[in-house]
């Protein structure tokens, strides 16, 4: 395991307490929110209740007044819309709420998604022919179309109006589209670019009502769907996202859509669902749709109104997700045994023809988490074009460095911290050459040992039920909103042991404390690599939650890095 660079943020003693005092909060609360760069009560008032947010004004997103304008016509008309969408959950989610949403104002309303394997991302010609020849007369993507100039081209020629909406970066020339409401054109006067797909499609939606009135479906019965998207897509949990996510959240927990009720139960969610909850018991059996069958599958959950529909898609989810976990796992090995792992490059790109195109994008994602270097999967097909997925370290503008290789790429697209790419086999080493030199650049001016960001320093007698109490309402937290860290010093360990999959299980306390329970999610290595024994005194960086066991709540440590002691 990489060693970790822990950062403790400054906050004024002083300060900390006037501020505890003036909004009747645990200093621990305090140092948090100040940290944070909230300084006033206003802000700490919209940040501690989870009912209050501020939004922004939809018209502010480039050409959406004319998209909406656009589909009222269409709405009007009765002509046939199709609602195009990429086939993770941020795709499913947006074309999801756009079904619901215009379905219940009676438009005449289809969706398509593109098969993962067969057709790739994005727009395809193939498609938007079939989909003219079923009488569409107007097409609204949802993640995808920003970089789609021949297909977009092509819908043109054929009458089809096309409306993107899309939050993935591209080149100043935009296709010809009729609308494209992408808040990171340069155009753009959106005061917010961190809006996914999904919340992107609730703006639109919003806009139209504001201009053209309702339907049948209220908008905030669809947050659930921009829920799933901004915490799956791990788009900044900021502005306006914290908000939106958080009414979304409890529409989660309440179970208010017959297909997210069906997805929690075979998922085994019982308890009030978080961000966390998204991100790693909801989302991969959404993902597990696109990545082995196909994603209309997650539309049909998400869209059906039918209990025995719902419950009959979940358990195919289920069950789609347990073999993607199987085919990760193997590819994991096989890409863990192509790396020097003595000495791990500054990027990592691994290809192989072996590999299912349908995981590339998880075993980034490990690989990223294991070495702390951007990771690039690459699947080849039997033509010998590659396809693949990347994955960023805080800090590393995948799209920027992928577009510095646009000469050796068929083609590639996506965010800051993820990105996609195609490319023929034979330009795979000159392609990881400049890849590597890009990261090696990068990690010369920032490191390359990950940051541990502490919010303070604390005692474990200041950790009681109500300063986590209060920090729980800090939540949703993810990408932009990170979990408070705080270390504790000087503690003895009573009790150490590993547990399930390499789980860290400790028994600290502090002098004058009483026992605390902590546990270290696959962090069970620590203990070996650190050299630390039971006689060691260690500082623990954690994140205190309540955790329910039989019925009651215990306050439980959970661990993000450990050492021995030493000043930081």
């Amino acid at each position: 395991m990489i060693t970790k660079q822990w950062i403790l943020r400054h906050v004024d003693l002083r300060e900390q307490r006037a501020f505890a005092s003036l909004l009747a909060i645990s200093p621990l609360t305090a140092s948090v929110l100040l940290a944070r760069g909230i300084t006033t009560k206003a802000q700490a008032d919209q940040w501690l209740s989870p009912h209050q947010g501020a939004t922004h004004d939809p018209f502010l997103i480039p050409d959406i007044e004319q998209a909406v304008d656009r589909l009222h016509r269409a709405v009007q008309a009765g002509e046939r819309i199709c609602f195009y969408g990429d086939y993770d959950v941020d795709g499913m989610s947006a074309t999801s709420l756009y079904v619901v949403f215009f379905s219940g104002l009676g438009a005449n309303v289809r969706w398509y998604i593109p098969h993962r394997i067969q057709e790739g991302y994005g727009l395809n010609e193939s498609a938007i022919s079939r989909l003219h020849s079923d009488g569409v007369t107007l097409l609204v993507t949802s993640d995808c179309g920003t970089t789609a100039h021949r297909e977009v081209e092509a819908a043109c020629r054929l009458g089809l109006d096309v409306i993107i909406t899309d939050h993935h970066q591209g080149e100043d020339l935009l296709p010809p589209a009729f609308a494209i409401m992408n808040p990171y054109r340069r155009d753009s006067r959106y005061p917010f670019p961190g809006l996914c797909s999904a919340g992107l499609a609730y703006k639109v939606v919003q806009a139209y009502q504001t201009k053209y009135g309702s339907g049948s479906v209220p908008l905030d019965s669809l947050l659930d769907f921009v829920a799933l998207a901004t915490v799956a897509d791990v788009v900044p949990l900021q502005d306006e996202n914290r908000y939106l996510v958080r009414q979304g959240l409890d529409l989660i927990s309440r179970g208010v859509r017959p297909g997210i009720r069906a997805l929690k139960s075979v998922a085994g969610v019982e308890r009030v669902c978080t961000a966390e909850t998204i991100a790693f018991r909801l989302a991969p059996r959404i993902n597990a749709a696109g990545r082995l069958a196909h994603a209309d599958l997650g539309v049909r959950l998400l869209t059906t109104e039918s209990e025995t529909d719902a419950y009959h898609i979940a358990g195919q989810l289920e069950q789609l997700n347990r073999e993607r976990q199987g085919i990760e796992e193997q590819t994991v090995v096989e890409a863990l045994a192509a790396i020097n792992s003595d000495a791990p490059p500054p990027a990592l790109v691994v290809a192989s023809r072996n590999w299912h195109l349908g995981v590339v994008g998880i075993v980034a994602a490990r690989l990223v988490e294991r070495y702390h270097r951007p990771a690039v999967v690459i699947a080849i097909n039997g033509q010998g074009i590659g396809k693949g997925s990347a994955r960023s370290v805080p800090g590393f503008d995948l799209y920027r460095a992928l577009s510095e290789c646009r000469d050796i790429l068929e083609g590639y697209g996506g965010h800051p911290a993820a990105a996609g790419l195609t490319i023929e086999e034979s330009r795979l080493p000159e392609f990881t050459e400049r890849f590597q030199e890009v990261a090696a650049r990068w990690s010369a001016q920032h490191g390359r040992n990950p940051l541990l960001h502490v919010d303070a320093e604390v005692k474990l007698t200041d950790v009681g039920p109500r300063a986590v109490r209060e920090l729980d309402l800090l939540h949703p937290f993810g990408a932009g909103n990170l979990e408070p860290v705080f270390v504790i010093r000087n503690l003895t360990m009573l009790d150490m042991r590993i547990v399930g999959e390499g789980h860290l299980k400790l028994v600290v306390r502090q002098p004058g404390s009483t026992p605390f329970e902590s546990i270290g999610f696959r962090l069970g290595g620590l203990l070996t690599q650190r050299r630390l024994s039971s006689k060691t005194s260690i500082d623990l960086a954690c994140m205190p939650e309540l955790n329910r066991w039989n019925g009651l709540d215990r306050i439980q440590l959970r661990i993000k890095d450990l050492r021995a002691c030493h000043p930081l």
